[in-house]
C-alpha cells in the first residue's frame, strides 16, 4: 500500500491524487500540511484525509506514509523533495520539477542514492493519446519529420500577486504552462535541440506571460512552441507534426479526459483516433504505483526533469531573461 502525504493544500491536488486515488486500491491518502493549519484542516475535511500536520517537516517524518506529493509553489521543490527522500519517503512532485537545471540535479543525484522513486508530474505522458503518438513518429509512417509546432495557451490574465507571477517562487508562463509544449517536444523527437532562440512578453519584471521558441533539433527538424497566459487569450493545447510522408495533428494532448483528437494523414488517407477519457492523473498515479512496487521505469524520472530545466534554462536565456533561482 502506498500511503501518501501532501505538501500545501493546492488547488491541484485533488486532481491530481486526491480523486485518482480513490480509483486506485493501492492509495491511500494519509496527511497533509499547509503553512495555514486552519487551511490545511479545512482542506482535509474536504476531502476526507484522515490527519494534519502543523508542517511539512513532520509529513515527511510521519512514519505511516512512504510517499509524499510536493505541490508546494516551485522554489520550495527542491528543498522538500530532497528533503523526502532522505526521509525514506518516494516523491510525485509538480512540474517544473526545480527552479533550474543545477536544482534538477541535485534532486535527482538525492534520488539515485537514496533508490527511491521521483517522478516529475507531466501527467499527459502516461495518457494512451500521448504514448500513441510517440508510437507514431518513431514507427517512421511520417517520412523524415521537418516540422513540429506545439502550443498551450490559457485564458488570462494572471493577477500580479499570484504565485505564477511572481519571479521569486519560480513564476512566468514557461514554468506554468509554456513548460508543457517544451516538454510535448523533448518527448515525441526523442531529443534535445542543438540550437534555441525565443522571445518573451512580461508582466511583472523578469515574468513572461508570452513565451515562443524557434529551435533545431538533431535532423534537420524545426521545432516552434508557444506559451500564453495574456489578457484575452482562450485555451489552446495543440501539437502539429510534418514529415515528407504525412503529418500528425494532435487536439488537447493536455489533459485528454476533458476531449481530444489525433488526425493522422499518410499518402493522402485521413484516419482519426480517440482514447478513452480516464483522466491522465490517474494513469500517471498508475504509473507511479508500478514504479514503486515493482520498480518499473517512469517516463519522467529526474532524469528527464534534468533535460527539461536544461531546455527551459536555455530558452530563459535565448529571451533575454534570467534563469528562475539565480540572483
Amino acid at each position: 500500500m502506498i500511503r501518501f502525504g501532501i505538501l500545501g493544500a493546492a488547488r491541484i491536488a485533488p486532481q491530481a491524487v486526491i480523486d485518482p486515488a480513490k480509483e486506485n486500491p493501492l492509495v491511500e491518502i494519509q496527511c497533509i500540511a499547509a503553512r495555514d493549519v486552519s487551511r490545511a484542516q479545512i482542506f482535509a475535511d474536504d476531502h476526507c484525509i484522515p490527519e494534519v500536520h502543523d508542517h511539512y517537516q513532520q509529513v515527511i517524518a510521519d512514519p505511516a506514509i512512504n510517499a509524499v506529493y510536493v505541490p508546494l509553489p516551485i522554489s520550495g521543490h527542491h528543498e522538500w523533495t530532497i528533503k523526502a527522500l532522505h526521509a525514506g519517503k518516494h516523491v510525485l512532485c509538480e512540474k517544473s520539477l526545480a527552479l533550474n537545471e543545477a536544482q534538477a540535479i541535485e534532486m535527482q543525484a538525492a534520488a539515485r542514492s537514496t533508490g527511491l522513486v521521483l517522478m516529475d508530474a507531466f501527467h499527459y505522458r502516461y495518457h494512451p493519446l500521448f504514448i500513441r503518438a510517440v508510437e507514431i513518429v518513431q514507427s517512421g509512417v511520417l517520412g523524415k519529420l521537418s516540422m513540429i509546432e506545439a502550443d498551450f495557451h490559457v485564458k488570462g490574465p494572471v493577477a500580479d500577486d499570484d504565485i505564477r507571477m511572481m519571479y521569486q517562487t519560480g513564476g512566468g508562463v514557461t514554468m506554468d504552462i509554456g513548460c508543457y509544449p517544451l516538454s510535448w517536444v523533448r518527448h515525441l523527437l526523442g531529443s534535445s535541440p542543438l540550437q534555441v532562440s525565443a522571445r518573451a512578453e512580461t508582466g511583472p519584471a523578469q515574468v513572461d506571460i508570452y513565451m515562443e521558441t524557434d529551435m533545431q533539433f538533431p535532423g534537420g527538424i524545426r521545432a516552434k512552441t508557444t506559451g500564453d497566459m495574456r489578457a484575452g487569450g482562450e485555451f489552446k493545447a495543440r501539437i502539429n507534426l510534418v514529415g515528407d510522408a504525412g503529418s500528425l495533428r494532435i487536439e488537447n494532448p493536455l489533459v485528454p479526459q476533458f476531449g481530444h483528437s489525433l488526425a493522422l494523414q499518410v499518402a493522402g488517407k485521413k484516419s482519426t483516433v480517440s482514447f478513452d477519457l480516464r483522466s491522465s492523473y490517474a494513469y500517471q498515479l498508475d504509473a507511479f504505483v508500478n514504479a514503486v512496487t515493482n520498480g518499473e521505469p517512469v517516463l519522467t524520472d529526474g532524469r528527464d526533469g534534468i533535460l527539461q530545466m536544461a531546455l527551459i534554462d536555455r530558452v530563459y536565456q535565448a529571451a533575454g531573461l534570467s534563469i528562475r533561482g539565480r540572483s
